[in-house]
């Protein structure tokens, strides 16, 4: 009995860890890429044999002593549905319903993330998602410190009513429209990370070899041990102004007297949500959320009952140094508060709790709405939920959360790795957001990611972005503004071959840096690759500033990819978004006037003009310059002079 147990151990043992497999990509419902030669790989027993096989084809490969193998088919039209095996003695694996057609990579963070059923309309385009041969795959969020083998979770969904709401918004929307022009497969490999930095997603490698990046790629953490250190240290140079302060468990008793110095806590619009989002990535553990509470004298001497959203970890709550409630509970806490413990005037409300219980990848924080965070006596409802205060505990045992952006690299090693050398016609990209206060670097890192990609990939394929939207203030050129340094470190990047870009400004929500309308961004990165990857002659770019000649006090501004000319999309028919400055600096708003594929720009305080710039803020709303084709034009400026981010560096 013993003998026997033995040996069905062994075929147990031998078929779980010795049985042929495809990398994860190649299951049910996968598109491949036509027209170009299909890799495909996997792995089994070193040293075995691998036959595959897919639409009449055969390729062999002899697996290495890894157990890794590789094929690559010959390419094929477009087509399916197929079936895709690898066979050899230890067994055989298949995929099916295979189909042949196009592949675009979906990457990016929140904004390339962005689900169908988040988007504009999302009722009515649920009614137009029945398409059985759009595919979409979502690389689930990972990070390793050294490059994977292949991805764990995920697979293909095909298109319906049912599946588009998970789906990238910006993929499924671009790839509905070249399925309709194109009337064939569309594969969308979707791998993007909210938030994400651009230097999580470049190989340590290319790092190494820029000089921009090297110094931080010398010395990058290698554990996650390591990583919590350095996280660690930025987060008190962020706070305390200096990474070698440690504050004691007797300094945060000050937290809760009733007079503390809240001059370098985080400040939050509110505490609602994860601390991820507000300044404090990562930190897990316990921590203190703060307000200064102004109330009446009427208020301060009655009971009152105090509403806090949901943080089911141990709290503590203190009100002007008094420890009024000390609880474990889920959902809303309702704390009665006795008449005296408020005073009139100005009080503080310090609450200290730790990571959530029941979610802990939540970490402190609350979950909830800020309509769960109140005072309320009698039939009087008092809102508290604005300008609020954070502070982690340093003294007390903390970590971080292994996230996108605690180490450059570790996104690319996990969530990018795995996929190279799939197949594909192009990248679509939707990134910079996080990048913004580091601009002028995004000059050098954009197009060393690119550029990167491409050497992996051994393939100069497509590479299309979203140029940053419209979000915040809507300041002139005097102030200056990080976003705009990164639209126009995008543009730059424009000198990469097989590149292309979508303007979105005049799409986007200056009060959410997620806007819903991810049809007119699709559709412009649609046009780039149904000229440039499949010959459509159609017009397909926003007016790219060109030249400026100074001449008899006015600046004369010339644009590529205007041809047929350009016009205002104003009721008034007035120019707006432009500014122009002489040798002084000193920018004005400026009269602009259009003539035929040209601008004239002038201002009567400027009789010398040196500079014209074009929706150079945050939030361009006035800008209203577009091609008689219908794009945008894309935020420019014609000096070089120093920016707000030149000095912003990666670490």
């Amino acid at each position: 009995m013993t003998r026997l147990f033995f040996c069905l151990l062994l075929i147990v043992h031998t078929t779980a860890f010795g049985q042929i497999k495809m990398a994860r990509l190649f299951s049910d419902h996968v598109v491949l890429q036509r027209q170009r030669p299909i890799p495909v790989w996997g792995w089994t027993k070193p040293g075995e044999k691998v036959k595959v096989t897919l639409a009449g084809q055969t390729a062999e490969a002899k697996a290495d002593q890894s157990g890794k193998w590789t094929v690559s088919l010959k390419a094929l039209e477009a087509g399916g549905p197929h079936t895709l095996t690898a066979t050899g003695k230890s067994g055989s694996v298949s995929a099916n319903d295979v189909l042949i057609g196009e592949v675009w990579l979906c990457s990016g963070q929140s904004n390339m993330e962005w689900p169908v059923q988040a988007a504009k309309d999302y009722e009515k385009e649920r009614q137009n998602a029945e398409f059985p041969q759009i595919r979409h795959f979502r690389v689930d969020h990972v990070v390793t410190m050294e490059p994977e083998k292949d991805l764990t979770t995920g697979d293909w969904k095909v298109a319906s009513r049912e599946t588009v709401g998970g789906f990238s918004a910006i993929g499924f929307f671009f790839a509905r429209e070249l399925y309709q022009k194109l009337n064939v497969p569309i594969g969308i490999l979707h791998s993007s990370w909210g938030g994400s930095q651009i230097e999580g997603w470049i190989s340590k490698e290319a790092m190494l070899a820029d000089s921009e990046l090297k110094p931080y790629a010398q010395t990058m953490p290698k554990t996650w041990t390591e990583a919590d250190v350095v996280m660690d240290k930025k987060l008190k140079k962020q706070l305390f102004k200096s990474e070698s302060a440690a504050p004691t468990a007797d300094d945060e008793k000050k937290y809760v007297s009733g007079n503390a110095d809240f001059s370098t806590w985080q400040k939050t619009a509110d505490p609602i949500g994860q601390w991820d989002w507000k300044g404090l990535m990562g930190f897990r553990g316990d921590g203190f959320m703060a307000k200064e509470v102004e109330l009446a004298d009427d208020i301060a001497a009655k009971p009152t009952v105090l509403s806090l959203p949901e943080n089911d970890s141990p709290t503590q709550v203190y009100i002007n140094g008094k420890l009024v409630s000390e609880t474990t509970v889920k959902g809303v806490k309702k704390i009665n508060v006795a008449a005296g413990t408020w005073k009139a005037g100005k009080n503080q409300l310090v609450i200290k709790s730790g990571n959530m219980i029941a979610t802990p990848w939540f970490g402190t924080g609350f979950m909830g709405t800020a309509n769960d965070l109140f005072l309320e006596q009698e039939n009087q409802k008092i809102n508290i939920a604005k300008d609020w205060y954070l502070m982690p505990s340093f003294a007390e045992k903390h970590e971080y959360a292994h996230l996108m952006n605690n180490v450059g690299t570790t996104i690319y090693n996990a969530m990018i790795v795995p996929l190279i050398p799939f197949a594909i016609r192009g990248t679509l990209w939707y990134q910079g957001e996080s990048n913004a206060g580091r601009a002028y670097q995004y000059r050098q890192s954009f197009p060393l990611m690119i550029n990167d990609w491409r050497k992996r990939w051994n393939d100069d394929f497509s590479f299309y972005w979203v140029q940053l939207s419209s979000f915040g203030s809507d300041q002139s050129s005097n102030q200056g503004s990080g976003w705009a340094e990164l639209r126009e470190a995008q543009n730059m990047t424009l000198s990469l071959p097989k590149t292309g870009m979508a303007v979105s400004t005049d799409v986007g929500n200056p009060k959410d840096i997620h806007p819903t309308n991810k049809q007119d961004v699709a559709h412009r990165l649609a046009t780039n690759a149904l000229k440039l990857d499949y010959g459509r002659d159609i017009p397909y770019s926003s007016p790219i500033y060109d030249k400026v000649d100074f001449e008899d006090g006015k600046a004369t501004v010339s644009f590529k990819f205007a041809d047929n000319g350009l016009m205002i999309k104003d009721k008034y028919g007035y120019l707006k978004g432009f500014e122009i400055a002489g040798d002084d600096k000193v920018f004005y708003y400026a009269q602009a006037q259009i003539q035929g594929n040209k601008v004239i720009v002038s201002h009567p305080k400027v009789s010398k003009p040196a500079s014209v710039r074009y929706a150079w803020t945050d939030a361009p709303e006035d800008a209203n310059l577009y091609s008689t084709d219908g794009f945008p034009a894309s935020a420019f400026r014609t000096d070089n002079w120093p920016g707000t981010t030149e000095n912003g560096k990666f670490q």
